[in-house]
């Protein structure tokens, strides 16, 4: 464990320890990446800012693997594929989600 931050100043704040958590991440080099909600606790600022970090890990070739609820619809659109339960783990759409969510919205019709 290492302290990150300056004497006598608070902290990180919420959306800079979540990236430090990612990039703390991408240090190992993984090809697979698990994120728990990454946006929680932010504000729509930075859940952004985070998502746009994602993204351009996965830019890099990597595969993240996201848990999220409640996402803006810009975040939402950000991902290529969507796998959604309902409670009890019954999937219901496993697949991408197309520009604009064309593709899932087209499953529902």
């Amino acid at each position: 464990d290492a302290l990150v931050g300056l004497p006598g100043v608070t902290g990180l704040s919420t959306e800079q320890r979540k990236r430090l958590t990612i990039a703390v991440e991408l240090v190992a080099n993984p090809s697979i990446i698990f994120m728990d909600e990454p946006t929680s606790g932010l504000d729509a600022r930075a859940a952004a800012i985070v998502m746009r970090t994602v993204r351009n890990t996965v830019d890099t070739g990597r595969t993240v693997v996201c848990t999220i609820h409640q996402p803006s619809i810009d975040i939402f659109e950000a991902f290529d594929e969507l796998l959604l339960m309902k409670r009890g783990g019954q999937v219901i759409y496993a697949g991408p989600l197309g520009q604009h969510s064309h593709k899932l919205v087209e499953y529902f019709e």
